[in-house]
């Protein structure tokens, strides 16, 4: 009879993987670092195979088995507890822990109003938040540590499957002295000639404002003096300077990120002056339905949050 690794090796080897340093691995687990080094050993006595690079001497190197095994283990994992996530959402949908991921040009500016409606309509969930850029936030849930995301659609979601909430239109926003400010709404056209001010690489509302606007992400790659914001506030700021324009979603702006600014704030005609505000999960989730379900109320916040 094969004997079969524990749960608690299989996570031991992960945290071990990704914080590279028995300590830390060992804290992760709530365990002392002797009892994961055993396990760990125990682990490779078992499949009789060599796990680690002892050879490395004092850092943490994995073997190619190694590597392998850390994304069987991950895949084990989660197997076993789609098996107890089933059970609870079928006993008691919408409850328990929820790991949401959320990017920085959505979250400032709807968390506040989505979670007081979230404790209102949920009040057995437990949401925790995590906020980073779309590439990080997807490979967070590929490795399992979030359980969905609140992001900017369409983007490369390696495969989860997803769902649109809301239309988040764009809207230009101009120094108070620029040929533009008297305008009614500003053709994307317009545009072309202006100098657009962008957030820095690793953002989606980076690539969504080029492709408004027909431009591609190397025509702009370095923003003429090499410098791009890090934030909304930061762009509105530049925007007041008199260093250029730049496109905001209406999310942000209908949350006060331009008061006080003095900011001009035009409408963005053309086909397409907008993003979709959507939800994305790992693929075969359990809890996908309930998912579907937080979609409709964030739906509804999201109208609210848009005026």
């Amino acid at each position: 009879m094969t004997i079969l690794p524990s749960p608690q090796q299989l996570r031991y080897l992960i945290a071990l993987f990704e914080t590279r340093h028995f300590g830390r691995a060992a804290q992760a687990c709530a365990v002392t670092q002797s009892t994961l080094s055993a396990g760990l050993l125990a682990l490779e006595r078992q499949l009789d195979a060599q796990i680690l690079d002892r050879a490395a001497g004092r850092h943490v190197v994995f073997t190619p088995l190694g590597l392998d095994l850390v994304e069987r283990a991950r895949d084990a994992l989660t197997a076993l507890e789609a098996v107890t996530e089933a059970a609870s959402a079928a006993r008691d949908p919408m409850t328990g822990p929820l790991r949401l991921g959320v990017i920085p040009t959505i979250g400032p500016f709807l968390l506040p109003k989505l979670m007081p409606a979230l404790r209102a309509a949920f009040p057995k969930l437990r949401l925790y938040l995590r906020e980073d850029t779309t590439a990080r936030l997807v490979d967070r849930l590929a490795s399992h540590r979030l359980d969905l995301l609140l992001l900017a659609l369409p983007c490369d979601c390696g495969g989860a499957p997803s769902t649109s909430v809301a239309r988040d239109p764009f809207v230009v926003a101009l120094p108070s002295n620029h040929r533009l400010a008297g305008e009614r709404e500003v053709p994307v056209a317009a545009l072309s000639t202006e100098r657009l001010l962008l957030l820095e690489d690793g953002h989606c509302l980076r690539d969504q404002a080029l492709a408004v606007c027909g431009l591609l992400a190397g025509e702009r790659a370095e923003d003429e003096d090499g410098f791009a914001a890090t934030s909304l506030h930061t762009l509105v700021q530049m925007v007041a300077g008199g260093l250029g324009v730049t496109l905001l979603p209406q999310l942000a702006v209908s949350a006060g990120i331009t008061e006080g600014s003095g900011v001009v704030l035009r409408p963005l005609a053309g086909a397409g002056a907008w993003r979709t505000l959507g939800l994305a999960w790992r693929p075969n989730s359990p809890r996908a339905a309930d998912y579907r379900a937080l979609g409709v109320h964030l739906a509804e916040t999201c109208r609210e949050a848009l005026g």
